[in-house]
Formats: C-alpha cells, structure tokens, sequence
C-alpha cells in the first residue's frame, strides 16, 4: 500500500463529527501537499447574526480530504453563509474557522486574498466575466499568477474538456445557456487545481437534465480528481446522487455504489476513490443533523421526514 493511499484510509478511519483539539497552523510544506490526517475545513462554535438576529448558533462541523460534505436545509438557514465563511468572504462574530491550516480570524485581508486563490468557488449563477471570453474566464486567475500564455492555453483548454465544453473557448459568457455557464464556471473553479473546491447551489434554476450534468461532473472532479468538496444545495436528490454513485474511469460512466461496484473498484486498484458523502442538515441556525445519506433517508425524526417530503 502506497503512503497517499494509507494516509487516506487513515483520514477516513478517523472521521467524526466533533472536533477535538485545534487543526495546527499548516507549514509551507503542508499548502503544497495538504496534510491527509487532519480536516481541511474546521469549523468549531460559530456564530454569525444579522440586523434581523442570529442566523448561525453555534455551527460546529469538520470536512476531511476526499469527503463531499453537502450542506441542507430550508432557505434562510445559513447554508450560502457557512460558504462564505469557510472561503474567508465574511468574518464570524465568534468560534473559530480552520481551512486548509488556517485559522481564519488570524488572517489579514492580504493574507486572505492569497489564500483564495488555492480554493475553488462555484458561486450561485456563475458569476462569470460577461466581458471576457470563456477561455478568459477560465484561465482569469491562471493569468493572475503570471504563468507562461502557453500553459494557460493548455491548463484551459484541459479543464473545458473536462466538462465537455471545449468548443466554446472563443465565445462569450453571453452566448452560453444557463447550464453550460455553470459548467463553465465549474471550469475555472478547478483551473488552478485546488485541493478544496466550495460548490454553492451549483443546480439551482436548472432543469433536471442540466442539473445532472453538473452533479455528474462535480462527481467527476471527486473521483477522478481527489477533489474535496463543500455543497450547499436545496435539492436533496444532489445529495443521494453523490452519496450513492460514483464516476468510473475505466467505463466512463456513472455507476451505482453497491457491493459489486465496490469489489470492481478494488479490483481496479483505485478503491481510494469511494470517499464518503455525508449530509448536515441545518435547522434554526444549528445543525440538526450530520451523518450518512443512506441514514437521513432512513429517518424516523419527524422534522427530517417533513423536509425530506417538501424538499425537491
């Protein structure tokens, strides 16, 4: 067993939903090559509030390598806020926030903005540059680190490939419809290669087809990518289809998690990618509950079986 393999299966063996002790500061060393038995994301007692009153009440939760944590809840619970947080775009009123080594209250606005740039964001609508081209879009941040034009061009037309848009590079955000805008934006979230990738509501206004496609790619970057991933979503069936398919590589299909795929993957020699999908669901501003699809599907909690019945 190579070491990134015993390191992962140790990540996971570890895994619980309450934080015990401080993620230590991460060392140059460690941003490079982020550390596989500690969380990347920490977040431990935070409290946000509004005008309006409090809106996080006391959010403790972890997000291991490999894991996709998906974030539920009815709208106005916090879900697009605990994004914003975990990316350093707001500041908590208290508790404390650790992503990838960092704990961010520590951070200086400077500080911040360089740490941004070793995380993907997928912002609700795209959020895309309707100025600029698409293969602009996706190589803007690339460009910010002043690499050689050639490996823009190359790292761009990699990753518009990889969600199956490369034939757009020329075009406009403008002329693109609505779901291949949000791939597109999923495009630039993954130029850089970013350990982290935060996907916030990436199917809302979508249709269910499009809306798979892009569950399907964010499926994609797991399993083929060893990306990490923070969602928040309003639709539960994102949820059940993380948790319960995977992206085969050798087939090129989604395939369903049951015990013979399982026992293929292994066979394959890439078993490391079944990593675990595990659901907060948000009530009130406090997590309600945390634990594995399969068990929130499987509820007897009346609320969780309300919101599961009302939810898409």
């Amino acid at each position: 067993m190579d070491e990134k393999l015993a390191l992962r299966i140790l990540s996971i063996s570890i895994y619980n939903s309450a934080m015990t002790q401080s993620p230590r500061r991460a060392t140059p060393a460690d941003q490079a090559n982020p550390v596989a038995i500690e969380p990347l994301i920490a977040f431990s007692d935070v409290h946000v509030g509004f005008d309006e009153g409090d809106v996080l009440r006391g959010i403790s939760f972890e997000v291991w390598p490999g894991e996709t944590k998906i974030l539920l809840g009815e709208t106005g619970t916090g879900k697009t806020l605990i994004m914003k947080l975990g990316a350093g775009l707001l500041r908590a009123d208290s508790g404390r926030i650790w992503v990838m080594g960092h704990e961010l209250s520590e951070m200086h606005e400077q500080e911040l903005l360089a740490f941004r740039r070793h995380l993907g964001f997928v912002f609700q609508e795209g959020a895309l540059f309707d100025s600029i081209t698409v293969a602009e879009n996706v190589g803007f941040r690339l460009r910010e680190e002043n690499l050689p034009d050639a490996k823009i061009e190359a790292r761009v037309r990699e990753v518009l490939r990889f969600v199956e848009l490369e034939s757009t590079y020329d075009m406009f955000p403008g002329d693109l419809s609505g779901g291949m805008r949000r791939r597109v934006s999923i495009a630039r979230a993954l130029a850089d290669r970013p350990p982290m990738v935060f996907y916030d509501s990436p199917t809302a206004g979508l249709d269910p087809v499009t809306s798979q496609t892009i569950i399907t790619l964010i499926m994609r970057g797991r399993d083929l990518q060893d990306v990490t991933s923070l969602i928040a979503t309003h639709r539960v069936q994102d949820a059940f289809g993380l948790a319960n398919y995977r992206f085969d590589e050798a087939s090129g299909r989604v395939m369903h998690l049951n015990g013979n795929s399982q026992q293929a993957a292994q066979q394959q020699g890439n078993s490391h990618r079944t990593t675990p999908t595990n659901v907060l669901v948000l009530r009130e501003g406090q997590i309600y509950f945390e634990g594995a699809a399969d068990d929130l599907l499987h509820t007897s909690d009346e609320y969780l079986k309300k919101f599961l019945a009302s939810a898409e």
